[in-house]
């Protein structure tokens, strides 16, 4: 909520009861699509010491804009740039409401991980690789078994994408309450319980502390020897290492990543040439794909923020996300 009357520093009313409208700062950069996002939704561009919120525009500067909320205590929203906010962690607290980009890539990441699926099931890889006629590989996802990390917009929208595929899904969350589109949801501590069995085992959740590194030598021993991980989430969920060794023996049938430990991947790093594996270069959500997804959103919370109407993407504070 806006507060209704809103005072500078030197006792005057701030410059959204003076226009009726909020006045809301781009920072540290900016560029013309995102004012003009900001316009869009109703609000007045401004001088951070003129501001009541921010659109924050870079991904991994926690040190810049802790300076810039010490420097300007009066603002009291916040809008982050991507769904995954692991470097502004450490500044969340009650005192501001933080919005993030949570939701708003769904469709296009869970398109990616659509397409490595298809890749891997179909031995895609293997014949692109290929200069010679080759004996015929692959499966079905057409009613295979899948099991995905995560319960938010990015399963969501992979869920809805598979039910052509007549797959039975399995989700493991933090709160196993019903989804439609899926067979059976279960808690962390089934996890092990969720990989056994899976034709394919899809990660598209957070990265926590709780979250860091949950792919390892167990979790891969308990998958199928063909199974499929594809993760779009975030590099440390997986133990490359064990990984990479997996791989090597055949503990698994192959990974699509979109997202690696370390990121970028190195020149010469096992995973580039191992052939059952695939590595994008982050590609889920381009920038050009963001683009127009971003700016939507934050046309709608900046006219959510002056009509005092609850946030999208809203940042769970204890959560982390």
């Amino acid at each position: 909520m806006i507060p209704a009357l809103l005072l500078g520093e030197d006792g005057t009313v701030a410059r959204m009861a003076r226009t009726g409208r909020p006045a809301i700062a781009t920072a540290p950069v900016t560029a013309r699509w995102i004012d003009a996002a900001v316009e869009a939704g109703g609000a007045d561009l401004v001088a951070p010491e003129d501001a009541t919120a921010v659109v924050w525009t870079q991904s991994d500067d926690p040190d810049g804009l802790a300076a810039l909320l010490d420097a300007n205590p009066q603002i009291d929203w916040v809008q982050l740039p991507w769904a995954g906010i692991e470097p502004y962690v450490p500044l969340l607290g009650s005192d501001r409401t933080w919005t993030c980009a949570k939701g708003v890539y769904a469709d296009p990441v869970a398109e990616h991980a659509l397409a490595l699926l298809l890749a891997g099931f179909r031995h895609l890889h293997a014949y692109a690789r290929s200069d010679t006629w080759t004996d015929q590989v692959g499966r079905n996802l057409i009613g295979a078994r899948i099991t995905i990390f995560g319960g938010g917009g990015i399963a969501e929208s992979l869920i809805a994408m598979l039910a052509p595929f007549r797959c039975s899904i399995t989700v493991v969350r933090n709160t196993p309450a019903p989804m439609d589109g899926v067979d059976r949801v279960l808690g962390p501590d089934d996890r092990i319980e969720a990989l056994r069995g899976a034709d394919a085992v899809v990660l598209a959740l957070p990265l926590l502390p709780s979250t860091a590194g949950l792919i390892g030598s167990e979790a891969l021993e308990a998958m199928e020897d063909h199974a499929w991980l594809v993760n779009v989430a975030r590099g440390a969920h997986v133990q490359t290492e064990a990984l990479v060794a997996a791989l090597e023996a055949g503990t698994i049938g192959g990974a699509g990543l979109d997202v690696t430990d370390p990121e970028p991947l190195p020149d010469g790093h096992p995973l580039w040439s191992l052939p059952n594996a695939i590595v994008t270069p982050h590609t889920g959500n381009t920038k050009a794909m963001a683009r127009p997804l971003l700016s939507e959103r934050i046309t709608e919370n900046v006219r959510r923020y002056a009509a005092g109407e609850p946030f999208i993407g809203l940042v769970d504070v204890d959560a982390g996300y």
